[in-house]
């Protein structure tokens, strides 16, 4: 098992993410597999779990705290997270802390993540009022957070905003990082930033739940022969492998196979050449330039639309959106935009059409965002 050091502390590269365990035909989770899953990750070496509150519809804290407790504490790091992606928790930071405790059986996390930044929460995140700074801090201090982190779903500009209250706290981001979303996500600029303010990174979606555990037919094809004993899943994690800055590597594994799969590969430190990197990015552009819109944002449109819509911060959404097929992330982000200044608040009247230089119907692409958000 690759380790890296911490503050001290030996960390697995690979994490064990328990968003999502494997779960019988009513859903609910297997802990005879989780079970014998944790035990094989602690043979092998895996010493940091990662959980959160939602995560299962909240069944996924008390299994990983009844199965971890099996093991002396401090064979292990355990992470969770404050759930501040539901507004309704915002007010409850003390009470889901101490539920954490009871649920977890620990009296302290080792790691704990100011949970997914985004437009939708950034305000509240930052106001005093709500208490989550002043009292997470208070815990820190106190011994109950070892280390204070913080995920990332935001833009830069986003992350910038919170790091303006929170970044003297910080000792860690976990960000949504893979080959694919180095660019299409822009999770470049947010790992050129954590790098200025030297804040350690953790990685979240590293095959972008299971969108890269495959290559279509042609691509990759001359990686995949100079590497012949790696496959699609292997060569996502070689390329996190070449991140000096990357501590944690969070994998959700919902299957024995996977788990034994992943952890042959972090046994291992053969990170990728910038050869082969630039080979996974030109497999990136291709993907997304089928689905996405070549927006530039120089935001021409902005200047002529009547109903004064941020249409490269749509654009980008909606790319997002048809990309993934779906998902949570452009709809939380509109959460958070005023309902007249949503995609379906768009007249059609193609005035923003006249001066893009990328000549985007972006009418159509606002009602197309419109109906896919139904």
């Amino acid at each position: 098992m690759i380790y890296k050091d911490y503050k001290g502390k030996k960390l697995s590269m690979l994490g064990m993410g328990t968003m999502r365990l494997p779960t019988d035909d009513k859903e609910n989770i297997d802990k005879t597999q989780v079970r014998e899953m944790v035990a094989y990750a602690m043979e092998k070496g895996i010493n940091y779990y990662d959980t959160a509150w939602g995560y299962h519809m909240g069944m996924s804290e008390p299994c990983m705290g009844e199965i971890l407790s099996e093991y002396p504490r401090e064979s292990y790091y355990l992470a969770t997270k404050f759930p501040g992606y539901d507004l309704s928790n915002m007010n409850s930071v003390e009470e889901i802390f101490a539920k954490q405790q009871q649920r977890l059986k620990t009296d302290y996390f080792d790691f704990y993540l100011v949970h997914n930044v985004c437009d939708l929460n950034i305000n509240q995140y930052v106001d005093p009022k709500y208490r989550v700074y002043d009292y997470l801090t208070r815990m820190q201090d106190e011994g109950k957070i070892r280390h204070l982190g913080f995920s990332v779903h935001g833009n830069i500009d986003v992350m910038k905003r919170f790091l303006e209250v929170y970044g003297d706290r910080m000792e860690f981001c976990q960000i949504q990082l893979n080959w694919l979303d180095y660019s299409f996500q822009d999770a470049r600029a947010k790992l050129e930033l954590l790098k200025e303010i030297n804040c350690p990174v953790w990685v979240m979606e590293p095959l972008r739940g299971g969108m890269l555990c495959s290559f279509e037919k042609g691509e990759a094809q001359e990686l995949l022969a100079a590497r012949p004993n790696e496959n699609a899943v292997s060569l996502a994690f070689r390329y996190l492998q070449s991140f000096d800055n990357i501590k944690v590597v969070l994998s959700g594994m919902s299957n024995f196979e996977q788990l034994k799969d992943n952890i042959k590969t972090f046994e291992t430190d053969e990170p990728l050449t910038k050869e082969e990197i630039s080979v996974l990015y030109d497999v990136a552009k291709a993907r997304t330039e089928k689905i996405a819109l070549p927006c530039t944002s120089c935001r021409y449109c902005t200047e002529h639309c009547p109903m004064e819509l941020d249409i490269p911060k749509l654009i980008s959404l909606y790319n997002e959106h048809a990309f993934t097929g779906g998902g949570f992330i452009a709809p939380m982000a509109l959460q958070a935009i005023p309902e007249e200044k949503h995609p379906s608040a768009c007249i059609g009247c193609r005035s923003c059409e006249t001066v893009c230089p990328q000549m985007i119907k972006i009418s159509e692409a606002m009602e197309d965002f419109a109906k896919k958000l139904k």
